[in-house]
């Protein structure tokens, strides 16, 4: 049977078909030439971005921290380069697995691994952390040979600081350590931010810190050319980087060395000035500690021993620790009292060993008392019965104006961050402190003040702030702003440029009123408490010691330091300038509860002297005995500073 077709519908059907795929197929290639437009016009700015970035990559080039030098261009803080392993977690799988593999290729520690996890509790996953520092070349040829198997982990050379003298003038110099988490956030979208890139590290104490901007430098960027697995190429433009300043400190570091040697094991501070500039000559505090610990993060032993140790040797004692002036007070005391018009140099008190108010006694350090006492032979031999009377008559209010202007319980402004204002008491404190108290408790008493004339009771100041006054004293009233760098040494111009200073402001203290606090204070050198300290001296100085309670005695009981625990002991104090009649150096000091400051710190300052003014360096057996508070004057040979085989050469 023939089958009938209907040839005309087919071709219908066919024409039909034709004309669909047709359609679609412009219909497709209709939507690639819209893209193709899309991309190759819409988009063609950021997907040119987005290649190129793909072909190269940009890198931050970290310039080299800047220098610091002592006044006579000693090195104290410098940089050197050295290979390190780091580890990218958020490229590895099994971190401890990583770790455990590493340290059959390469030595890590236990302590290596404490600092790791410390600093990745810090960082983020994708930053790059070190696990080990300053390898060998022996180390990078083996790690090498076996880099394939530790995707993420690789060698860097990186700079490192390193701080040569150690635990000398640490809390001056301070130590960088890696960016915490706050500081983070204080440089992220801040006008610092991309100079960050590419380092972790940042200054934390001292000159370090108050000086970052300074020494950082500005970091420089770098254009390569990348292949297809991210490795280098080739270099397609640079910008270099920007080395820090050299910045340099007015401090002496053999004098800062001297000092600190001086001291021994003992806890206290020193500072000493310039008078004529405000130039620090040294700053100590003791003990110290060693910032080469914190330059690859310390780790946690480390860290609870100097965190936790009771000597508090992270405290910076000259610019943190207030200690109470004792009877260094006392020269300024008697110019208040001059100033005022309270006292004349020659009008007398009779002192019979004690001071009576309101049924308390107030007892004399001399039993008996010093009988007939002028202004002059009060400073010269510390009569405390002369001040307790005169606090009384000068009330807490005028003594906290007449200290005021000498920088007691102000801050000074020098240029490290830290500072603290100390204490110098007055009833509108009193009521402040006590706002929220009984009447009662915001009165100030009369016997409160009469503690004051002696440096005791509420006051207390830190040796910078003794220091500052001791220096205007000495300067005939003309106070300096004390600052500790002296000028920056730009690291490309070599160009200098000296710190600006504030000008000195003029007190109004009479200068009859001066001379006569001074004329005492040189006779506290000649014939007074520290008379046996300054024998001999080719020079002529002024001084005054002090002692300070720790914790306060009962009425009428007799301190005996061997009956005390050694932190309740009194501290030993000293303030001194030199030469009296053209003062080139002032200096203020405790030395913590060791006692008298006749017998453990007016000899320190009389070896300061003796090296400042004359150049003079103690043996080592006179510096040993001063340690012990035997030897008053100096014994054995000294030493041409000139002449010692210090600082090492590099």
């Amino acid at each position: 049977m023939t089958e009938l077709r209907n040839v005309e519908a087919d071709l219908s059907r066919f024409r039909a078909r034709v004309l669909v795929a047709s359609v679609l197929v412009l219909l497709a290639f209709a939507l690639l030439v819209a893209r193709l437009v899309y991309l190759q016009v819409v988009r063609f700015d950021d997907l040119t971005e987005q290649a190129e970035s793909n072909r190269t990559a940009i890198v931050p080039i970290v310039p080299n921290r800047g220098l610091i030098l002592d006044r006579n261009g000693i090195v104290l803080a410098s940089n050197y380069s050295a290979y390190t392993l780091e580890v990218t977690p958020s490229r590895i799988n099994d971190l401890e697995r990583t770790l455990d593999e590493l340290a059959q290729v390469l030595e890590i520690s236990v302590r290596d691994r404490k600092r790791f996890k410390k600093l990745l509790e810090e960082s983020k996953s994708f930053e790059s952390l070190p696990i080990r520092t300053r390898l060998s070349d022996v180390e990078v040829a083996k790690f090498a040979a076996n880099r394939f198997r530790f995707p993420g982990v690789e060698i860097k050379a990186r700079l490192f600081r390193n701080y040569p003298f150690g635990e000398l003038a640490s809390h001056v110099i301070g130590y960088i350590g890696r960016i915490n988490q706050e500081e983070k956030a204080r440089i992220d979208g801040s006008d610092d931010e991309a100079n960050y890139q590419g380092t972790s590290y940042i200054g934390k104490l001292g000159v370090e810190q108050s000086f970052e901007s300074q020494l950082h430098g500005t970091t420089g960027v770098e254009a390569v050319e990348t292949s297809a697995a991210g490795r280098a190429m080739r270099r397609l433009s640079s910008q270099p980087a920007t080395p820090g300043d050299t910045v340099v400190l007015t401090i002496d570091i053999k004098l800062q060395k001297l000092v600190e040697e001086l001291f021994g094991e003992h806890r206290g501070a020193l500072v000493a000035i310039d008078p004529k500039t405000g130039e620090v000559l040294a700053f100590v505090s003791k003990p110290t500690f060693n910032p080469n610990l914190f330059v690859d993060g310390i780790d946690a032993e480390n860290w609870q021993e100097l965190n936790e140790s009771p000597d508090k040797p992270l405290l910076n004692r000259a610019l943190r620790g207030t200690y109470p002036p004792g009877s260094t007070y006392k020269p300024f005391m008697a110019l208040a009292a001059l100033q005022t018009g309270k006292r004349t140099p020659q009008q007398t008190i009779l002192d019979p060993g004690f001071f009576l108010l309101g049924g308390h006694r107030f007892r004399d350090d001399k039993e008996g008392g010093h009988g007939s006492v002028d202004m002059y032979r009060s400073i010269v031999q510390s009569c405390d019965t002369y001040y307790y009377i005169l606090a009384n008559d000068l009330g807490v209010d005028t003594i906290h104006d007449q200290m005021q202007p000498l920088g007691f319980g102000e801050l000074t402004g020098i240029d490290i961050q830290g500072e603290v204002r100390g204490l110098l008491p007055s009833q509108e404190w009193k009521r402040n402190i006590n706002k929220n108290k009984s009447a009662e408790q915001r009165k100030w008493y009369a016997g409160e003040t009469v503690s004051l004339g002696i440096g005791q009771g509420q006051n207390n100041f830190s040796m910078l702030q003794m220091a500052l006054a001791t220096a205007t004293l000495a300067n005939d009233g003309l106070k300096m702003k004390p600052h500790l760098v002296r000028e920056r040494v730009n690291a490309v111009t070599r160009e200098r440029t000296s710190t600006e200073r504030a000008a000195g402001v003029q007190l109004e203290l009479k200068p009859e009123n001066i001379a006569v606090v001074k004329n005492a204070m040189v006779g506290v050198n000649l014939e007074g408490t520290s008379a046996a300290s300054f024998r001999n001296t080719s020079y002529t100085s002024a001084g005054k010691t002090g002692t300070a309670q720790v914790v306060q005695i009962k009425q009428n009981e007799k301190y005996n330091a061997s009956r005390v625990d050694e932190l309740h002991r009194d501290h030993a104090l000293f303030i001194a300038f030199a030469p009296a009649e053209s003062p080139r150096i002032a200096l203020a000091m405790v030395v913590e509860n060791v006692g008298f400051g006749a017998q453990f710190a007016a000899p320190i300052a009389r070896r300061v002297f003796d090296y400042v003014l004359q150049g003079l360096y103690p043996s080592e057996d006179d510096i040993e005995a001063v340690q012990k508070g035997q030897a008053p004057t100096p014994i054995g040979k000294p030493r041409l500073a000139s002449e010692l085989d210090w600082p090492p050469k590099p």
